[in-house]
């Protein structure tokens, strides 16, 4: 593993950052992991006893979730891997999202009238942004794992190349996709009728192993130079997209300084930008400590915790975008005296949003998400996007790679919503080289020297829900499997309305809050895919849970004896 300085240029500050958390590495007798689905857990759980190390792990599991979720994430999306290595309590987000290609433009988007052009940013090549997920592999193997690449990306060949069952979910998004479809992709995930395959049926893609395979020899000239690159090319130019070879090769991975905050002595490290998690999740809970939580009743707490939702969902619509090209004032944002004056404005009633200002903003709502420890204490917390479910619906013929739609995460024009009701501001404005806003919020949540480390998808949901896995594990509400599991609840600013999971809400609960003036609206299903792994510091075990609503799995194994 090579040992590098921190240094970082971010938000107009080039500043050391080291953030060491055990005093000495934690020795454990187990690793842990959690993912979306059981073949990307276990082919983490091989790697780790090949003699691979966390990251080598997290390489691993996001090129085969690359291969059993394509409609979450893959090799032609991107992602936010949060990093914490053991041995000198180091941490580091490595910054894989997507980027603009060079000739994109502003209004790229909108027509002659200067509406927004629907479907236009979502469907097809022109809604894709520059991969970053090859890239971000190449760099965790090459300064943080110990395996070789080529040992790491194994198991997602071989998943690729014998195939894996279809279930539910992916029928469901499937076929919610399958309109928009371009012929590659039907080939590969529909049946030769062009119907949505039943469950069970396996799905093998001949093309993405050996895409993935050309990463794993030529390292980054795999995909973004040679064969690969080419066939990318070719497909996204014929298909009337904007890529060009220099968008590729200018492409590269960011280590940042994650966002760091307290609550109540507890410690707080998230992502920063361009997601929006790290500081939206801070800021909430900067606005919580000012509230005796515990000694509320449940309707009243939830009311407390909706608003403060409100009040940083806002800042996050009026100021977040890309820091390499705005200047985002992120120490003023999750300050303390930020967070006192917001509160002060909270009362025990709903606080109407329609005051505040509105401008667009973009939100993917499928992803994935991933948390690894091993036993040597070195963590990671990811979670990818390829933004809607199949991203653009389009495969770059000859590769088996889903292109994503990230390009829908700028804001396409000012004063609209889009699909998912989130608003923003220029400051997501499209501009060449620039990486979309996220709300992506992998997290190490860290009490008296327990660790949780989780994330989940979700779309504009997202950070609300780490948001309340955290505060049941900061304030002691059950156990993992009762994080993962609880009901879900969500305010973003815009529509100024809670939305909810069936069940979430009590009919009592429901009705207290409507009195109190707030707009209700549950949702027809359950959302999230939430996967954590939880260092208990007193017995120095580990928990790992995976969201039971959908497939995902966890697991802890025992260090084998002589390791």
């Amino acid at each position: 593993m090579t040992l590098r300085p921190a240094l970082f240029l971010f938000c107009g500050f080039i500043y050391f950052f080291s953030s060491p958390v055990f005093s000495d590495p934690p020795e454990l007798k187990q690793t842990a992991v959690a993912s979306a689905h059981p073949m990307a857990t276990s082919a983490g759980l091989e790697i780790l006893q090949q003699g691979g190390n966390a990251f080598d792990a997290a390489i691993a599991v996001t090129a085969t979730l690359a291969v059993v979720e394509p409609m979450g994430s893959g090799l032609g999306g991107g992602g936010f891997w949060l990093l914490h290595r053991a041995s000198d309590g180091y941490q580091v987000m490595l910054d894989g999202r997507e980027k603009a290609p060079a000739a994109a433009t502003r209004d790229m988007y909108l027509g002659k009238s200067g509406h927004v052009i629907d479907g236009l940013s979502l469907n097809g090549a022109l809604a894709s942004a520059i991969p970053g997920v090859p890239a971000a592999l190449v760099h965790l193997a090459s300064h943080y794992g110990k395996l070789p690449l080529r040992e790491s990306l194994q198991p997602a060949i071989r998943a690729a190349e014998k195939g894996f069952a279809v279930y539910p979910r992916y029928q469901k998004l499937l076929k919610f996709r399958q309109p928009h479809l371009n012929p590659a992709a039907k080939n590969i995930f529909l049946t030769d009728k062009n119907e949505v395959p039943v469950v069970g049926t396996k799905i093998i893609q001949k093309d993405l192993a050996a895409s993935l395979r050309r990463l794993a020899i030529g390292q980054r000239d795999g995909f973004y130079k040679g064969e690969t690159a080419e066939k990318l090319l070719t497909a996204v130019s014929k298909a009337g997209g904007i890529w060009t070879q220099e968008d590729l090769d200018n492409y590269q991975v960011v280590e940042r300084a994650p966002v760091v905050g307290n609550y109540r002595g507890a410690r707080i490290v998230s992502a920063a930008l361009p997601s929006s998690g790290g500081i939206v999740l801070v800021e909430i809970l900067n606005i919580l400590s000012g509230f005796d939580l515990d000694a509320l009743s449940e309707v009243e707490r939830k009311q407390k915790i909706i608003e403060a939702m409100r009040l940083a969902y806002k800042d996050r619509a009026e100021f977040l975008g890309d820091s390499d090209f705005i200047q985002v004032d992120q120490k003023h944002l999750v300050s303390m005296a930020h967070a006192d004056k917001l509160r002060s404005g909270i009362t025990d009633k709903a606080t109407p949003s329609d005051f505040l200002s509105e401008s667009p903003l973009k939100e993917g709502q499928d992803t994935s998400h991933f948390s690894i420890i091993d036993d040597d204490g070195n963590r990671v917390s990811a979670t990818l996007s390829i933004n809607y479910p199949f991203g653009s619906a389009m495969v770059a013929d000859g590769t088996g790679i889903v292109l994503n739609d990230e390009m829908d995460d700028f804001s396409a024009s000012p004063g609209v919503e889009n699909g998912y009701g989130l608003i923003g501001s220029s400051a997501n404005a499209i501009e060449a080289g620039k990486r979309p806003l996220s709300s992506m919020s992998p997290s190490f949540i860290e009490k008296d020297g327990d660790v949780l480390v989780l994330g989940t998808p979700g779309g504009s949901r997202i950070i609300t829900m780490v948001l309340i896995a955290a505060l049941d594990f900061l304030h002691g509400r059950g156990e993992l499997e009762d994080w993962l599991a609880r009901g879900r609840f969500h305010h973003q600013y815009i529509p100024d309305v809670v939305q909810f999971e069936p069940g979430a809400l009590s009919e009592s609960e429901q009705s207290e809050l409507s009195e109190l003036g707030y707009e209700l609206k549950e949702r027809q299903s359950s959302y999230g895919n939430m996967h954590a792994v939880l260092f208990k510091a007193k017995s120095r075990d580990l928990n790992a849970a995976s969201d039971p609503r959908w497939l995902g799995s966890a697991e802890v194994r025992e260090k084998a004896a002589g390791e």
